[in-house]
């Protein structure tokens, strides 16, 4: 990762710097639970070692809170990267009886994993979460989970593996993460507020995890931000859990704009400490801080790895999610600047054929046919009603980019003349776009019929 000794352009209040470094050191925990929303991940993890090792713990949050800090850290901040960089984020699922901060705490399933790329070209970040069913080809070992890979040769082969499935782009560095950190930083922070949409009852013996969640909106702790996290038994699946995972993330970012959490800065550095593996160096670790300080909600893309779940008649009845080649082509190129021949050759779509699901979010029971059924009057022939409505109330319209076609979600917020656009894969996972309508669908403005197709 070619580095420059460059001061960031930007700067920024005190305060901000330090709700910046505590939301870093949360996400890479977070990330241990799948993928959005916020800043730079893989900072996070690696981070706090380097930042114990030059300032220390009991100066650290005097020092953020006081306006001559930010030359402080600015002083460590000297790094820019120069190219795009990708990196592979790992959750590792809990080894049981493994000391913490081992080499053998890192050696369970990737319960996540989460390609993030970062690009000082337009000061972007994009993240690609990979469901741990995925089903992939290793040699030497046959066809099996994408989560065993880490098992079986650690980090490396995991790379190699997550590289080879995304027609070989380049993966820079890795970082590692075990499931407790998230618990942890969930407990630090206070908890954590989530709309669960239906009770949930497992017990998950192989994790010694309990999960017993009543429905309705309430505050987490930690140990149940992880039930609701890793709870799987639904018709989703493990995709559901990433969308699960996507939502807690949200929330725990809006947790960290309330300014009582700064001072547990310090406390949080040393849980991480023992809690992450990284080939990271130093100088990149404050490279990637100096360009998250930069970043703002709209510089970050998240999507899901295209794909469907396995046949019961398929596999010897092993579930497996089974990607996409054509979506798997898409992401690649469009957010990792992979290109495939397949894709390259492929026959523009028409806009009007992308399948957009319809949630209503709204009291009024008729919102939901009622957009259908305007899109369908303007020649959209895949247009449905998703089975699975929003828990949530929306005063403004959302269009989710569910498999990272944000061309088409820019040409439906065109006609419809309003509609925010998520970047993240919370949506039904039938659709390319998901259009969760809102409150403001009754007071929408004169919409626009001819739209051209544009590219997809």
């Amino acid at each position: 990762m070619p580095l420059n000794r460059n001061y960031p352009s930007k700067t920024s209040p005190s305060l901000r710097w330090g709700r910046w470094l505590l939301w870093s050191v949360a996400f890479v925990g977070a990330a241990t639970l799948s993928a959005i929303a916020g800043v730079t991940v893989a900072t996070i993890g690696p981070l706090p070692k380097s930042i114990v090792r030059l300032i220390p713990n009991a100066e650290l949050a005097e020092k953020i809170e006081s306006k001559s800090s930010q030359n402080a850290w600015k002083s460590l901040l000297r790094y820019q990267i120069e190219r795009p960089v990708n990196i592979l984020v790992m959750g590792i699922d809990r080894v049981l009886e493994a000391e913490a901060g081992s080499e053998e705490a890192f050696s369970g399933n990737s319960d996540t994993m989460l390609l993030l790329r970062f690009d000082p070209r337009n000061n972007s970040v994009r993240m690609l979460s990979i469901p741990r069913d995925t089903q992939v080809f290793i040699p030497e070992i046959g066809t099996t989970k994408i989560n065993d890979a880490n098992v079986q040769g650690g980090a490396p082969l995991a790379v190699e593996v997550v590289s080879e499935t995304l027609n070989d782009v380049p993966i820079d560095r890795y970082v590692r993460v075990t499931n407790d950190a998230f618990r942890e930083l969930v407990d630090l922070v206070g908890g954590i507020e989530v709309e669960v949409p239906y009770a949930m009852r497992y017990k998950d013996e192989t994790q010694q995890l309990d999960i017993d969640l009543e429905a309705g909106k309430q505050i987490l702790d930690g140990d149940k931000a992880e039930q609701f996290a890793r709870f799987r038994m639904d018709e989703y699946g493990d995709i559901g859990r990433v969308q699960r995972q996507q939502v807690l993330l949200k929330s725990l970012r809006q947790r960290l704009q309330n300014p009582t959490v700064l001072p547990r800065l310090p406390k949080a550095i040393g849980i991480m400490e023992q809690f992450v593996d990284t080939n990271l160096s130093l100088e990149e670790m404050l490279a990637l801080v100096g360009f998250g300080l930069s970043l703002e909600k709209n510089d970050i893309q998240m999507v899901l790895l295209p794909g469907r779940f396995s046949e019961t008649y398929e596999f010897e009845g092993i579930s497996y999610w089974i990607l996409s080649e054509e979506g798997r082509d898409r992401v690649a190129q469009n957010y990792f600047e992979q290109s495939s021949d397949s894709l390259t050759a492929s026959e523009p779509r028409d806009w009007h054929r992308i399948r957009i699901a319809i949630q209503n979010t709204t009291d009024d029971p008729e919102v939901a046919q009622e957009a259908a059924t305007y899109l369908r009057d303007r020649d959209f022939s895949n247009v449905y009603i998703s089975k699975r409505q929003s828990t949530r109330k929306l005063k403004k319209t959302e269009i989710v980019v569910q498999r990272g076609n944000r061309s088409a979600a820019r040409q439906l917020q065109q006609l419809l003349g309003f509609g925010r656009i998520e970047s993240d894969s919370t949506g039904d996972i039938g659709s390319e776009l998901t259009l969760r309508v809102g409150d403001d669908w009754s007071d929408r403005p004169q919409l626009t019929d001819d739209i051209a197709p544009g590219e997809n």
